[in-house]
């Protein structure tokens, strides 16, 4: 790729001043084209279809579906797209999931500006890029699969994605018709997922529900 040839990049972040400033910030850069944004996973997993960028910066906690699990859909929605994780979160667990989930690199929201043109062009190259504000070997240990320290490790690991899914939504507050609705299942089905997450999770009200995604990062506080 030389100079001369664009770098396309979707930027997909909950919080509308974040986006900007990732803009302003990319702008700068000659050959980076910022073609679209969005708010939410489930807007940018359509955006990306229909724009096909060389690079989607994604956020982690974000409403309805995380910037883990949004992943392998913006993969499959355009499989030559490169996935950045720009994230506030620099724990193992979180670097580790969104790796396993195939993110290509994984920027740290504190990390000196500058950084996320290089990261943006290492991912765009083909190269696998961690921020060094995150600890040194989490991209060695993710790849070889090797589980996280004690304390580190996800309550969430136990969960299909489906389940994730309806999960997040139920944290949210959403009833299962809601959720129903929004993810194409039955009532039925639904209703079997929350068993499910009730029996694996150990959570048995929406607010146990609500307080387990706010440590797991999936929703603000």
């Amino acid at each position: 790729m030389t100079d001369k040839q664009a770098i396309t990049i979707v930027l997909i972040d909950d919080q509308a001043i974040v986006r900007a400033a990732f803009k302003s910030l990319l702008e700068r850069v000659s050959h980076f084209r910022v073609i679209g944004d969005a708010g939410d996973a489930r807007g940018g997993i359509d955006l990306v279809q229909k724009l096909r960028p060389d690079v989607v910066v994604l956020d982690i906690t974000m409403p309805g579906l995380s910037g883990i699990d949004a992943v392998g859909p913006l993969k499959k929605a355009s499989s030559q797209t490169r996935v950045l994780m720009a994230s506030q979160h620099e724990g193992m667990k979180f670097v580790q999931q969104a790796l396993q989930a195939g993110a290509d690199g994984y920027l740290s929201k504190d990390s000196d500006p500058g950084e996320l043109a290089l990261a943006i062009e290492s991912v765009r190259r083909g190269d696998s890029y961690l921020s060094p504000k995150v600890a040194n070997g989490i991209m060695a240990r993710a790849a070889r699969g090797e589980a996280p320290p004690p304390g580190e490790s996800s309550a969430l690991a136990v969960l299909t994605p489906r389940e994730r899914e309806v999960f997040q939504l139920l944290a949210l507050g959403k009833a299962n018709k809601e959720v129903a609705a929004l993810l194409g299942l039955s009532l039925g089905t639904v209703k079997k997922h929350r068993e499910n997450l009730q029996r694996k999770l150990d959570c048995h009200s929406a607010a146990e529900l609500a307080r387990l995604a706010i440590r797991e990062g999936l929703l603000n506080v």
